[in-house]
């Protein structure tokens, strides 16, 4: 993910300059002084005092380095064996997967469209590819997730971006205080402006980086976002909010290979809001929208006037703070590769209908999906 050039270009060519200076200076030195030798001696120094520590060989910088052929110590490979574990440190509790467990994050509502957060194990069925499937782990736990806000910089965006910053910094107000974010911009180019952190100051100062021109490549800053956080983030639940005014018009990608890389396991789930009562193709730039969140297990929203953002803001944060985990392991082993479908029933005498909302399914595997770029 690129990050715009902090350095001023002038500054850029003097400190260049100087350290090729230096560097020659230094390598005149060192001809004159002769040619310098380490010996192995270096390795029983670390038994002599203090004093002497201070000019330990460099070459002992490499003793913990396990030589070639030799396996890492277990430890570091039990730790990572933990299904679900809490955090020695803080005490809160995150979220680690089996690998060939299955995640589902699943938001259930009643018929009236409220959230329902009292359910347990036995009231879920899932199912892949129309097969039941035995849930193996359930947690209903408010889980800190790893948060990408991806907001439209385009021309249009420029009269709406002051209250649209204000509604992410609060959905991050909302959010578990444990939640890394991170924050991206994008019109026709796309750019890491605040790369993960708690910090509301850096995450409001990477929000005011704004430069309101060009067009509008959407799939290519999903995408991107979708690939940092799965390469850099730490937490295992990925999220990605992203709020843009118009239908993409220049992505490399398509909706289809967006969608396609989005929907690969472990992937995250996509909370929209379209601004678009002055897009001349609404239905199409809605439909996009629609697609993205509703195949990740997120929702799109479509506000009438830009002060309804704020409130949608933090009712993104309640739906991912109430959001069941639900793990199972599938009949057709992930290895076999290949598109799974998946569906989640919820039933409860307490209550009438219910809907569960997740991911409509996934590319199983560590390949890319057939067709991605």
């Amino acid at each position: 993910m690129r990050q715009r050039n902090k350095v001023a270009r002038p500054i850029f060519f003097f400190l260049a300059s100087l350290f090729l200076v230096t560097s020659q200076a230094d390598s005149r030195a060192q001809a004159a002084a002769g040619p310098q030798t380490f010996s192995n001696s270096a390795s029983s120094s670390s038994t002599q005092s203090s004093g002497n520590q201070s000019s330990s060989n460099p070459s002992s910088t490499t003793a913990s380095t396990p030589a070639a052929g030799q396996n890492p110590t277990p430890g570091a490979a039990a730790k990572n064996s933990a299904a679900q574990d809490q955090d020695s440190d803080s005490g809160v509790f995150v979220f680690h997967k089996e690998v060939e467990e299955v995640v589902l994050h699943a938001t259930v509502v009643d018929d009236k469209q409220r959230i329902v957060t009292s359910l347990d194990k036995n009231d879920f069925n899932v199912y892949e590819d129309g097969h039941p499937q035995t849930i193996t782990s359930f947690r209903h736990e408010d889980i800190p997730v790893a948060l990408g806000i991806v907001v439209d910089n385009s021309g249009s965006m420029r009269e709406k971006r002051a209250k649209v910053n204000a509604a992410a910094l609060n959905l991050v107000r909302a959010s578990n205080s444990n939640d890394e974010v991170c924050i991206i911009n994008f019109n026709d180019e796309y750019y890491l402006d605040q790369d993960f952190t708690s910090n509301i100051n850096k995450l409001k100062q990477g929000l005011e980086k704004i430069e309101t021109r060009g067009g509008t490549a959407l799939y290519d800053a999903v995408v991107a976002t979708s690939e940092h956080l799965k390469k850099d983030a730490k937490l295992e639940k990925k999220v990605i909010f992203v709020v843009t005014d118009g239908e993409d018009n220049e992505s490399s990608e398509t909706l289809e290979a967006a969608v396609r890389h989005l929907q690969v396991d472990g992937g995250p789930t996509i909370y929209a809001i379209g601004i678009l009562e002055k897009e001349e193709h609404p239905k199409h730039a809605k439909r996009a929208l629609q697609i993205l969140s509703e195949r990740t297990g997120g929702i799109a929203f479509f506000p009438q006037t830009l002060d309804e953002v704020d409130a949608i803001s933090r009712t993104v944060a309640h739906d991912i703070r109430t959001q069941y985990t639900i793990g199972y392991k599938p009949t057709t082993p992930k290895n076999q590769g290949g598109y799974r479908q998946v569906k989640v029933d919820a039933r409860s005498h307490s209550f009438g209908k219910l809907t569960v909302r997740t991911k409509s399914g996934y590319y199983a595997g560590t390949e890319p999906a057939a067709g991605a770029q």
